[in-house]
């Protein structure tokens, strides 16, 4: 009976927040839209109907690429995006989101849960002027690295490509002499069919299916080097959040772990099944990228990063944390996990 009483008691000095949600994906689609609906479609019952979450599918509200100015400036109390979004404000921005030859998720997730990342990541947005609270809130299996029209084998090969390509991998293409456009997911397939592009990389093997790429284009390249792991963000205006009560921080924070984990699980599952499909029912060629093109792809990558390094001191000191908590990962990891087998 105290129990019960005390926890009655304390429920009622807890003012209810509805956290109004614009989000950057349509929740339909498996992974980045479907995570942040996991959550909304649990917190009013995991938190007693302390908190409440309402989500506004992209453009509906807030476009996706005005959702930090809307939650900074408190034209909505919160928002669920991707760092790289905001790539063109904050250089810094996009390894907190996914890193060419980066990190794959269980160490993506140490560095920034138990190193230095979540600091850092918070220290961006500080520094650059915006009033948010950022949580990982989602993390997603690796892409493919692309569909072509044709096969890829050797660094000319590339050249004069036209291909839809997004964020940092799309940087290491425009170096190599490609032709890099930026169009949405309605854009793709009539850009595909009147070949004003030869090539796409969009997300994960189970979207990209859906979008249904596999219909024009039948060359499917791995390992996806550009990004292994994605991460995603819930935003929360620092008014908002420091008005809250510390349960209410406390369970925001414990769901988007869960959620990260579910997301992470959830995107593994679904992967295997579509690749075997793409294969069996509509000729699809998998293919895995030679070790001189990885190598390309990776010396190209670095290259950029030191220019950018040179260019804004924080990308430096975000850049050098993680690639020092790799080195010293990299013990761990060629020590822990049995040999991989490539893919041909």
């Amino acid at each position: 009976m105290v129990i019960a009483s005390a926890t009655q008691a304390q429920a009622q000095n807890v003012t209810p927040v509805l956290l109004k949600t614009p989000v950057a994906f349509a929740t339909t689609l498996p992974g980045p839209g479907s995570t942040i609906k996991w959550i909304a479609d649990r917190i009013d019952v995991a938190s007693s109907g302390n908190i409440k979450m309402r989500l506004y599918e992209p453009n509906n509200l807030i476009a996706p690429f005005e959702i930090l100015d809307a939650v900074s400036s408190g034209k909505v109390n919160a928002g669920y995006a991707t760092a790289s979004h905001w790539a063109g404000k904050m250089p810094a921005a996009g390894i907190f989101s996914a890193v060419p030859f980066g990190p794959e998720a269980g160490e993506y997730l140490a560095w920034l849960w138990y190193g230095n990342g979540m600091k850092l990541y918070q220290t961006m947005y500080d520094q650059a002027g915006y009033d948010v609270k950022v949580m990982v809130c989602g993390i997603l299996p690796p892409r493919s690295s692309g569909w072509f029209a044709d096969e890829v084998n050797r660094p000319d090969d590339l050249r004069d490509l036209k291909m839809r390509i997004f964020g940092p991998g799309g940087e290491v293409m425009k170096q190599l002499g490609v032709s890099v456009r930026s169009l949405s997911a309605n854009e793709v397939l009539p850009a595909l069919k009147n070949k004003s592009i030869d090539a796409v990389e969009f997300s994960s093997p189970l979207i990209e299916r859906r979008l249904g790429f596999y219909k024009l284009v039948k060359y499917n390249y791995f390992p996806g080097w550009q990004q292994q792991a994605s991460t995603l963000e819930l935003l929360i205006n620092t008014k908002e959040w420091n008005g809250m009560h510390e349960s209410q921080r406390t369970l925001l924070d414990v769901m988007c772990r869960a959620a990260t984990a579910n997301s992470f699980a959830e995107g593994e599952a679904m992967q295997f099944e579509v690749i075997s499909e793409n294969i069996t029912k509509d000729n699809v060629k998998i293919r895995y990228w030679s070790d001189e093109m990885l190598a390309l792809f990776e010396k190209t990558w670095q290259e950029i990063a030191r220019a950018q390094s040179m260019r804004d001191p924080f990308f430096r000191e975000v850049w050098e944390d993680l690639s020092k908590f790799r080195a010293r990962f990299e013990l761990w990891k060629t020590n822990a996990f049995l040999p991989r087998k490539k893919g041909k």
